[in-house]
């Protein structure tokens, strides 16, 4: 798709731009990165209300005057709607990939300097918000996240900061984001520097943590006091030393459900993405949709509603709307009813994704971690042990978050926050510990990083690592090598001596396919004797140690020179067709080069 530009005319820019700097010519970079982190604090919290305030109108529209004793036949029909419309929003007017939000700033960091299009400042909301409404099963976080990162990009722009202070804007919009949504501040901070793996220093901190408490406070603001998941605990809630074990085994379940999680949903996803034909997919992901919510009412939207009814032990509100409300006070029945969402809310999020839905995986993960632990808390309290169905809840939503984010600090501390309190933090931390361990065991990548380093695109902590991801194998290569055919001799290949700068010839056929490279050296004895002019130029030929693929990543190129004790290797496409050479020092010259545009302080 064609990536559309910002969205600020140049003249308008330029305008902007002589203002900030006329306001801002006696502050120090470090002073104006805190004015800029309050303003895209600021910004975050107001697009995370608007948001809000548009999914909640949707919503609120078109389901909120159901009787909740009684089924609704609109659940068939209201996914594909949504789905439709959004796709039309991203296809025809967007014109841009917004979906998988978390995913694409991780793109933005590795691949685009950092930069996202001005539209991601609104067009993530409009499209999220018309998914969600109309009952798409995914969450409201991955489109404010993208939102918030955008408008920490696009400030940065305007301002014209460099790459390392461009990034740190977007983090600090992305963690504003998710600070506003939650209101939760230190979330906000943990949760950029765990998943989006922005550098911990105190030049990074101090700016996440004041664009993070704007965005709360101006949340806090325009919504209230109630956080989107509201709950208090109780005295009965309180953490108990005889339930460690029941929370261990929380953990372990926890990291098994978060493998599942993210393996059905590149599964669904895949399967789902597979069918061509747009109105075919629309069909089959709309009915699909539609009949899961249709018999499980909670997979409907976010389903934060239906998750909090249980963490206030609250187990007849799931019903509403549902086929099976009149056996709601039934235990058994209660219990396969939750066990059964926990499994189909996976598909329903993957289905909304790939049928071109806009809408991320942070909410369906809290979903099915709180499913999870109500239905431990359930079956512990059927046989007899007497448990809270909150505690259990809470906890198992920060260890399938855990288990499926790969971030068990974001989860610990958004629980903690959503409590108001840190009363459950050992359990919080015991489970989410082993959630962690069992799905990184299982799957060493979080469902946001998968793909992207399984393409070369991650960045990392290791800041070794993260420069290679900059490094294009394509911009590197070196395609002024005289390539010479296999019927040449060796005084054909003199000729060609005479005026070339290299001392490494590729040896081709007539179809351009390599078969072997000669070197200089190789021909220093017989190529002054005219008794060997005529030599067939293959007797001098040799198998170069290793070849190397075409738009291969340079993580996986630079280990093969030490493996093979050279420094240059030839470059090939699948069919073994000849494209030029990579050198070694090429690459380490452009690897320090790039770390320092990366480390720089100053344009």
């Amino acid at each position: 798709m064609i990536e559309r530009s910002n969205y600020i005319k140049p003249a308008n820019r330029e305008k902007i731009y002589r203002w900030f700097l006329e306001i801002t010519k006696r502050l120090t970079e470090r002073q104006m990165l805190l004015i800029l982190a309050i303003v895209v604090g600021a910004l975050a919290g107001v697009a995370t209300y608007l948001f809000e305030l548009l999914l909640h109108l949707i919503k609120s529209g078109l389901v909120n005057w159901f009787d909740v004793d009684t089924y609704h036949f609109l659940y068939l029909l209201y996914p594909v709607i949504g789905i439709v419309l959004a796709t039309l929003f991203v296809r025809y007017i967007v014109r841009d990939n917004i979906s998988e939000g978390v995913t694409r700033v991780l793109y933005a960091m590795s691949r685009r300097g950092s930069q996202i299009a001005g539209h991601n400042c609104w067009t993530s909301m409009v499209g999220g918000a018309v998914t969600i409404g109309f009952g798409g099963s995914v969450g409201p976080e991955a489109p404010i996240v993208l939102t918030g990162a955008a408008l920490g990009s696009n400030v940065a722009k305007l301002a014209k900061l460099n790459y390392k202070n461009i990034t740190l804007l977007l983090c600090c919009g992305a963690g504003a984001a998710v600070a506003a949504i939650f209101k939760a501040p230190i979330t906000g901070v943990v949760f950029v520097l765990e998943i989006l793996m922005l550098d911990i220093t105190s030049a990074s901190v101090i700016p996440l943590l004041v664009s993070s408490v704007t965005a709360t406070t101006i949340a806090l603001v325009l919504r209230g006091f109630d956080p989107i998941i509201a709950v208090t605990l109780t005295e009965s809630d309180i953490f108990q030393i005889k339930h460690i074990p029941l929370f261990i085994i929380l953990g372990a379940l926890c990291g098994g459900i978060s493998y599942y999680f993210t393996t059905a949903n590149a599964k669904v996803g895949k399967l789902v993405s597979s069918i061509k034909n747009q109105y075919y997919r629309w069909a089959i992901a709309g009915v699909t949709l539609g009949i899961l919510i249709f018999v499980f009412p909670p997979l409907y939207g976010e389903g934060y509603e239906a998750f909090t009814s249980l963490m206030r032990g609250d187990k007849f509100t799931i019903f509403e709307n549902s086929l099976f409300y009149q056996f709601r006070e039934i235990d058994w029945v209660v219990l396969i009813y939750i066990i059964a969402i926990i499994f189909f809310k996976v598909i329903a999020m993957a289905t909304t994704n790939a049928a071109g839905g806009v809408g991320g995986t942070f909410a369906p993960s809290l979903f099915v971690g709180a499913f999870s632990g109500a239905a431990v808390a359930l079956i512990c309290n059927m046989i007899g042990w007497d448990v809270s169905i909150a505690t259990f809840t809470l906890v198992g939503m920060a260890g399938v978050m855990s288990g499926v984010m790969k971030a068990p600090l974001t989860a610990i501390f958004l629980i903690a926050e959503l409590s108001n309190g840190y009363g459950l933090f050992i359990p919080l931390m015991i489970v989410s510990c082993i959630a962690f361990a069992v799905g990184r065991y299982l799957d060493p990548d979080s469902i946001y990083t998968k793909s992207l380093r399984r393409r070369g695109e991650l960045l990392t902590h290791d800041k070794d690592k993260s420069v290679l991801v900059f490094l294009n194998l394509d911009e590197l290569m070196e395609t002024d090598f005289v390539r010479i055919k296999e019927h040449f001799t060796l005084g054909d290949v003199m000729d060609i001596i005479a005026t070339s700068r290299r001392n490494i010839f590729p040896v081709i056929d007539n179809f351009g396919r390599l078969l072997g490279i000669v070197q200089l050296d190789d021909l220093r004895e017989d190529m002054f004797k005219s008794s060997k002019r005529g030599n067939s130029i293959t007797r001098y030929m040799i198998q170069p140690p290793d070849k190397i693929l075409e738009h291969e990543m340079m993580q996986e190129v630079l280990p093969r020179f030490e493996a093979n004790r050279t420094w240059m290797l030839p470059v090939v496409d699948k069919e073994n067709h000849y494209r030029g050479f990579i050198s070694k020092s090429r690459i380490l010259d452009a690897y320090r080069e790039q770390l320092v545009n990366i480390s720089q302080k100053d344009d």
